[in-house]
């Protein structure tokens, strides 16, 4: 990749404490950003290299956090037998929250980084420096989950000006320890957008939906009896699966056609055996199957 063609990019790395959770956020005016970027590992620390980017940077950053090396120890063995360290931008947080960052002297004008407690921002061939500037102070005064805090700094350093040349792609990199599906690998959210023009509002939808599908967030239920149960019977009749009267019970022709809804919507995590609805369903059919026409 020759110089002129490095992916403008800003991004953030950071580490909840209190979840365990260590993210990176990006946006660039380059396609799949995602699949360059960003970098974690649960209980080690995140990483996310850019500008002309050196990807080796990803896993042997990584391998050095695991060995017990601190961020800024780690950013100077990357970039200190490095030829091409001054085309290069990183940042990286580590699991105890020190953050270190590096911008090379050749990486495309703006081009700079803002770090603090926990948290590291950085960008190359921005509008200016208050992109950084605002991600950070973003971060630092938002509260919440850290996968929500994340594209909250991205969204005020778009409304800054972002990447100089536009916008393109988005990523979103949240790991915990057994937060993938299943519990099986520390890939709590995995998230991108390769190519649209409002990748970052497009991050944030999916980022809805993956609350919504892996029941991640805080969950309230609601009782299925009386006119909740006609309702839900009414829109279980539209869409084919549900072919008895609108009683408003919660009876067993009723609880099997819904139960084959959630399987087909990916609702399996939400499903209860109790006789509550989670509300998250409830809202999900409302707002997309409310008005929806009979199948025939």
């Amino acid at each position: 990749m020759s110089a002129d063609l490095q992916p403008s990019t800003f991004s953030i790395v950071a580490i909840d404490r209190e979840s365990g959770e260590i993210g990176v956020a990006v946006a660039s005016k380059f396609l799949a950003v995602g699949a360059v970027v960003p970098w974690a590992q649960a209980g080690v620390g995140g990483i996310a290299t850019q500008a002309w980017a050196n990807l080796s940077y990803g896993p042997e950053g990584l391998r050095l956090l695991a060995a017990g090396y601190a961020a800024d120890e780690v950013v100077k063995r990357l970039v200190g037998s490095d030829e091409n360290r001054e085309h290069r931008q990183l940042g990286i947080v580590d699991a105890r929250g020190r953050a270190a960052a590096w911008t090379g002297k050749e990486c495309l004008h703006w081009a700079g980084d803002r770090s603090g407690d926990g948290f590291t921002c950085q960008g190359n061939i921005l509008a200016g420096p208050r992109v950084v500037e605002a991600m950070a102070e973003s971060f630092q005064r938002t509260t919440g989950p850290l996968p929500e805090r994340l594209i909250a700094a991205l969204e005020v350093g778009q409304h800054e000006g972002g990447d100089s040349r536009g916008q393109q792609s988005a990523a979103l990199l949240v790991v915990k320890e057994k937060g993938s599906y299943g519990g099986y690998l520390d890939r709590y959210v995995d998230l991108r957008v390769d190519d649209h023009p409002s990748p970052i509002v497009e991050l944030e939808k999916l980022l809805d939906l993956h609350r919504l599908y892996y029941a991640t967030a805080e969950r309230t239920f609601t009782e299925l009896a009386g006119e909740v149960v006609r309702e839900v019977q009414v829109i279980l009749q539209r869409l084919g699966f549900y072919r008895g009267k609108e009683t408003g019970t919660y009876d067993e022709a009723t609880k099997e056609a819904f139960r084959r809804f959630c399987g087909v919507e990916n609702f399996e995590e939400r499903w209860r055996e109790d006789g509550m609805v989670d509300r998250e369903i409830l809202n999900y059919m409302r707002r997309r199957y409310g008005d929806a026409p009979a199948r025939p």
